[in-house]
């Protein structure tokens, strides 16, 4: 089970992640609570192994806003969340990164990975980011082809019942790590990557 853990800011936060075995962390550079500077993701990075994917997180801004902080702060990937056409994908293919489509569920009923040329599909709940839980079996019923990663309202003990409701490639993070919003906890994400793949 592919795992990632969205929203840090911080060196110890993305620590956690990396040493829980998370294979993927996130780092907002879009209008959010959590939101960071391209700098300090770049210092955040440099110290991430290599195994180890890191995102920078758009929510609808134009694709020249994306590569300029893309290439500023280093990550590994891009994930573009709202509604971004497939040409938006087509014109940061050259960036040379994985790019993710991150939708609601219901607005990409019956989609697979690679509808807009994304590289990976991320699916969250009615309201994208809101950390709300929903109702996870309405994707097990008939789930995207592909790689996807099922998100929202998960957190450490509840993890393990969505990913066998949806059936999911992977599952992304964040509020459900925190103690309050923006301020992760090290244990909750021990805790969230360890309940994720077990079995």
């Amino acid at each position: 089970m592919f795992v990632k853990i969205c929203g840090l800011s911080t060196a110890p936060d993305v620590a956690a992640a990396v040493a829980a075995g998370a294979d993927a962390v996130g780092f907002v550079l879009t209008e959010s609570p959590r939101r960071v500077t391209p700098e300090l993701v770049r210092e955040l990075v440099a110290g991430v192994p290599e195994r180890v994917l890191t995102v920078a997180v758009f929510r609808e801004e134009p694709a020249a806003y994306v590569r300029e902080m893309v290439r500023a702060s280093g990550v590994g990937a891009a994930q573009l969340h709202g509604n971004h056409p497939p040409a938006a994908f087509a014109e940061l293919a050259d960036l040379g990164v994985p790019l993710i489509r991150a939708t609601s569920a219901a607005a990409a009923a019956g989609a697979s990975c690679g509808d807009f040329g994304e590289d990976l599909l991320l699916l969250d709940s009615p309201v994208p980011g809101s950390g709300e839980a929903w109702d996870w079996a309405e994707l097990g019923a008939k789930p995207p082809g592909g790689r996807w990663l099922l998100a929202g309202g998960l957190t450490p003990g509840n993890v393990r019942d969505a990913i066998a409701a949806a059936r999911p490639w992977g599952v992304d993070v964040s509020s459900g790590v925190e103690v309050r919003r923006g301020v992760k906890d090290p244990a909750l994400i021990t805790g969230f990557v360890r309940a994720a793949k077990a079995g």
